[in-house]
């Protein structure tokens, strides 16, 4: 990654949220802020102090959102990969990367990696919010969660307030499981790649039907 010419346009932070979300629909002004706290991205300040962002910020964010998302890598590692990118190393196209070793982490691991407290961790362990592997690893679906419940958190809710989620989660994928036994009764190749396109469709659509409900629900009990 070179940075831009002075001479490009700057953009403002509701900008550049408009831009990332087309790809990045959960990411927030918050979320922003917090990457560049973490020394990911450094727009620069009008006399008023007021960030703007180049095109070349843009698409360092792109490149951190698209690494968290589709490879689960923690900051720091990506920190180190943009690092290298600004020293000149030249980056390979994802469709030829090796696949990313699977993140496996210690709970001391998992605790600096995510800031969360000790207390809360074991809070969210004993939750059966998480799956913790053989020898008290974490995974990268832990990383995710622990962080997810980390923002949650400062909502004043508990692990033990979100178990309702687990609950729920569990019976869709019930749902998505007989769905998927139905689609694989034939065994040959072609009927099982079918299949498990149906079963991402149906995914997805489980994931809007869940947030549609919620949205809905609470667009109710905010109007009465």
């Amino acid at each position: 990654m070179t940075s831009p010419a002075s001479s490009e346009a700057r953009l403002s932070i509701g900008d550049v949220l408009a831009s990332l979300r087309l790809d990045f629909p959960d990411v927030t002004v918050s979320k922003i802020r917090f990457l560049e706290a973490q020394g990911l991205v450094d727009p620069s300040r009008t006399p008023a102090g007021y960030r703007k962002y180049s095109l070349f910020d843009i698409e360092r964010l792109r490149f951190v959102l698209t690494a968290q998302r589709d490879q689960y890598l923690p900051l720091k590692v990506i920190k180190n990969q943009v690092d290298a990118l600004d020293a000149g190393a030249v980056p390979t196209e994802p469709s030829t990367r090796s696949p990313a070793p699977p993140i496996r982490l210690t709970r001391e691991q998992m605790l600096a990696e995510t800031g969360m407290g000790a207390a809360a961790l074991d809070a969210l362990d004993d939750s059966g919010l998480l799956h913790r592997r053989r020898g008290g690893q974490y995974d990268a679906d832990d990383l995710m969660l622990v962080r997810l419940v980390g923002r949650i958190e400062k909502f004043g809710l508990e692990p033990r307030h979100l178990r309702a989620f687990k609950g729920a989660a569990d019976r869709e994928l019930g749902l998505l499981q007989q769905a998927v036994r139905t689609g694989t009764r034939n065994r040959d190749a072609a009927e099982t790649a079918r299949a498990r396109a149906e079963a991402d469709e149906l995914l997805e659509l489980f994931l809007e039907l869940h947030a549609a409900l919620l949205r809905t629900g609470a667009r109710r009990e905010m109007t009465t």
